[in-house]
């Protein structure tokens, strides 16, 4: 099968007719993207996943491998869903009962990371830039710039648009980025926000490549 010029589709990936994929989006081994699904451009998907009808997604995105996206579910740009994380659309499946009209949505908003063996819940909606730890249980949802783990997740810190703990103190202003520079502040509604640019704003190129490892900045807070 064809498929519309800068767009990478495996051989053994299937892209159903009527499916929507922006350019620079690459499609490996083994997916299987549904005639309704839309995705946006220079997404890449890793091997063995699964888009259903009625899904959107934005641009920028990182799905790792074996993940299935299924009807509901809004995915806004720049989002990484982490190895094996697990979208849900039913809260109270059963095999004999057709839900297939009242699907639950979820939405995973901007810049939003998803670990790997993650579990969302669905009906939620994880907030721009939250980070949801490695094999956590998503049950409700999560604020801006959260960081949560745990079964069931619950919020134990939060996290700098490059992936940092950020170290709230009582009265600080504000708290510096210790990769990028960028201050964040908490808001009056509880809720972190940065100071040096909107969270719907994309990042420049300078800030666009890592230098150092998440341990190395760890280390150095200590």
């Amino acid at each position: 099968m064809s498929h519309p010029e800068g767009i990478k589709v495996h051989p053994s990936a299937c892209v159903d007719d009527g499916a929507i994929i922006g350019k620079g989006t690459k499609i490996w081994h083994f997916c299987h993207v549904s005639s309704g699904a839309v995705i946006g451009g220079n997404c890449s998907f890793g091997q063995n996943c699964f888009v259903a009808d009625d899904v959107v997604m934005g641009s920028g995105i990182k799905v790792q491998n074996n993940v299935s996206i299924y009807g509901g579910t809004k995915v806004e740009d720049d989002v990484f869903l982490g190895p094996s994380c697990v979208l849900t659309n039913v809260s109270n499946p059963r095999s004999q009962v057709n839900r297939h009209s009242i699907y639950e949505e979820t939405t995973i908003r901007k810049g939003a990371t998803i670990g790997a063996n993650a579990t969302i819940v669905c009906g939620v909606t994880l907030g721009r830039y939250s980070f949801v730890a490695a094999g956590s249980v998503v049950t409700k949802s999560v604020p801006d710039y959260a960081l949560v783990r745990g079964v069931p997740a619950r919020q134990v810190g939060w996290m700098s648009r490059h992936g940092h703990v950020l170290q709230i103190t009582e009265g600080e202003s504000s708290v510096e980025c210790p990769e990028s520079g960028f201050r964040y502040e908490l808001g009056k509604n509880g809720v972190l926000f940065c100071l040096d640019m909107d969270e719907e704003e994309d990042l420049p190129e300078e800030h666009r490549v890592g230098h150092e490892s998440f341990r190395f900045f760890k280390a150095e807070s200590k």
